[in-house]
């Protein structure tokens, strides 16, 4: 469609010419040629406003906060191709999609409440465009990058709170009634802007001011021969304008799109934990039968009840989520291992097994948000898979607890006793 340097777009402005007035030619100062939309999401008035400012700007560029995927999303040219089993279950990816998800289906239950489709602004600065003849620019970064910076810029509380906040909204407990209509209004803007600054104030950095920042860059290069109509987020209009203002400020590129390294978080901290506990159980067990206090058959019981909690509760996990019957399977058979590795969850592999025998699309993202009951959004693939792995994952921690209770009840131990034993002869 357009060029690599051209792939960003800009959206929404509100310092818009008066009817009538001459348009100024372009000027050697890019800033001086950009005209910023500020819009709401899901307001039928910001679809308004954008037809009417490019109408009369007739500008050459029409500039919209949108990213590539984004766009094709939008404009329905997703291609229809499997994806990768790893695309969903490595690392922190199903946090991301459940986000995105999760933030995507808000917007769309807001849209059915106003009557009006999410990024319907978008849809009519991009007729627009094309209808006038102006080039189309995507501003805004990638939304993986935004969620892979969003989730690893964040402390395990902040985690939390946010993602509490999410789930309130998607099922529909609200807090206080905002005027949608009124939210391109500057004052409402900023309390809004200042609210989530406070509730989380790396959600506000990560959210608004590095996409700020790598909007403006893109605009910018947009504007440098060119008179431009921006169309963005009401809560952008701000900080673009300040960097616009003092471009000097403007942060390298490169350091807006680098994705932080993993580094060792409070949850894994936890997950070793878990492990420890399970493995310092079996080696006392190992010390009764080294002591002649318990007998060898003993560990061959022991091993059998830890398979088989673990094994059923995983599977029953996986079973609620109405896993295929070999993703069961796999979570039964894998669980006792996986809860004696920190490095593997019974969750994982169950996932791998489920999507492996019902194949995600990327058309699941667009089911997921017109869905009405859950039986509905369980025969989605996509949520089948997460669901799978995160119960699956679930049922193996709580087969960790008991197992461990079980096991020590029958090899008649307790910890407290042998491991003052253990003491008292070191010391």
């Amino acid at each position: 469609m357009n060029s690599e340097n051209d792939q960003y777009k800009i959206n929404y402005s509100f310092n818009i010419s008066q009817p009538g007035v001459e348009h100024p030619a372009i000027s050697d100062n890019p800033a001086e040629n950009i005209i910023i939309v500020g819009t709401a999401h899901v307001s039928d008035k910001s679809v308004t406003e954008v037809e009417e400012t490019i109408e009369r700007e007739q500008p050459d560029v029409v500039a919209i906060e949108l990213c590539p995927a984004r766009y094709k999303a939008l404009t329905e040219q997703v291609e229809e191709k499997k994806i990768s089993p790893k695309d969903i279950l490595g690392g922190s990816q199903p946090y991301y999609f459940l986000i995105h998800w999760l933030l995507a289906y808000i917007q769309k239950k807001i849209g059915d409440d106003m009557g009006v489709d999410p990024g319907a602004e978008m849809m009519q600065a991009i007729k627009k465009a094309e209808s006038t003849g102006a080039r189309i620019v995507l501003l805004d970064r990638d939304i993986q990058i935004t969620l892979q910076r969003f989730w690893h810029s964040m402390g395990l509380w902040e985690k939390l709170k946010m993602t509490g906040a999410i789930l309130m909204a998607a099922v529909g407990l609200k807090g206080e009634e905002v005027d949608i209509e009124s939210v391109t209004e500057q004052d409402v803007v900023s309390q809004l802007v200042n609210e989530l600054r406070k509730f989380a104030p790396s959600a506000a950095r990560v959210f608004i001011d590095e996409r700020d920042a790598y909007m403006t860059t893109n605009l910018l290069k947009a504007a440098n021969d060119s008179r431009v109509v921006a169309v963005v987020g009401a809560g952008h209009r701000q900080g673009i304008n300040n960097y616009l203002k003092h471009p000097e400020n403007l942060p390298p590129m490169e350091q807006l799109v680098t994705v932080p390294k993993k580094r060792f978080s409070f949850m894994k901290i936890v997950g070793f934990s878990f492990v420890a506990i399970a493995i310092a159980t079996f080696l006392l067990v190992i010390l009764g039968i080294l002591k002649g206090a318990i007998s060898p058959y003993m560990l061959f019981i022991a091993m059998g009840y830890w398979i088989i909690i673990n094994g059923v509760l995983s599977a029953a996990g996986a079973a609620l989520a109405r896993g295929h019957p070999k993703s069961i399977l796999t979570a039964f058979s894998v669980a006792w291992l996986t809860s004696l590795n920190p490095l593997m969850a019974a969750g994982w592999f169950a996932g791998l097994m489920e999507a492996k025998q019902r194949p995600p699309s990327p058309h699941d993202f667009k089911k997921l948000l017109e869905v009405e009951t859950f039986r509905e959004m369980v025969s989605i693939p996509l949520f089948r898979v997460l669901l799978v792995a995160a119960l699956a994952n679930l049922g193996s921690v709580l087969g960790t607890f008991i197992g461990v209770y079980v096991v020590l009840r029958v090899a008649n131990i307790d910890p407290t006793v042998v491991l003052n034993e253990v003491f008292s002869s070191i010391f």
